[in-house]
């Protein structure tokens, strides 16, 4: 199946050269008598590089063919991420490379999307939001209880989230997973 320059809308995965594309960022200038160029930034989805693309005219691409398919974490140790299909129980390795800055939102037994092209896992897609115990903040000063004030918590996979101030430890907060932002505290 082909894809026309102007299907090429955020969030498309195609395949250019061999290699699958998702769009980051899409411009479209029409050009007189009809005529149109299409600017885009593509990432690929085997090796993470941003690309800035123009496309002309009546170009046509190919269509990506990426599966997804729900897994479970299992574990990880240096430079590797366990996971596991939930339908067939097979159990894959997936590089940290692929994972990149989502390894600190990643706890054992967490749900994810695994994207898969060609029987490869390309990408690991995290749900938007996930929910993390802080494990370690300061306790708010006396008085400084202003609600813009933010701090920093350590949460239980070792990575450091800016909270408000009224965020302690023991508390479990919802963090975006692809700002690393805190979104709220998880109400017990």
């Amino acid at each position: 199946m082909a894809l026309s320059i102007t299907d090429l809308k955020k969030g498309t995965i195609f395949k250019l050269d061999g290699t699958p594309y998702r769009v980051v960022d899409y411009n479209q200038k029409v050009m007189g008598r009809g005529g149109s160029i299409v600017n885009v930034r593509i990432k690929s989805l085997l090796d993470g590089s941003v690309l800035a693309k123009t496309f002309k005219g009546n170009e046509q691409l190919d269509y990506a063919d990426v599966s997804n398919q729900n897994v479970q974490y299992l574990y990880s140790d240096t430079n590797t991420f366990y996971f596991m299909d939930e339908v067939s129980f097979e159990q894959f390795e997936v590089p940290a490379v692929i994972l990149g800055d989502q390894t600190g939102y990643l706890k054992e037994g967490d749900r994810a999307q695994a994207q898969l092209f060609d029987g490869r896992v390309i990408n690991i897609e995290l749900p938007k939001n996930v929910p993390l115990l802080v494990t370690y903040t300061e306790d708010v000063v006396k008085g400084d209880t202003t609600s813009n004030v933010m701090k920093d918590a350590t949460v239980e996979t070792g990575i450091i989230i800016k909270v408000p101030s009224f965020i302690k430890q023991g508390d479990v907060i919802n963090v975006d997973t692809t700002t690393g932002a805190y979104r709220e505290r998880v109400k017990e």
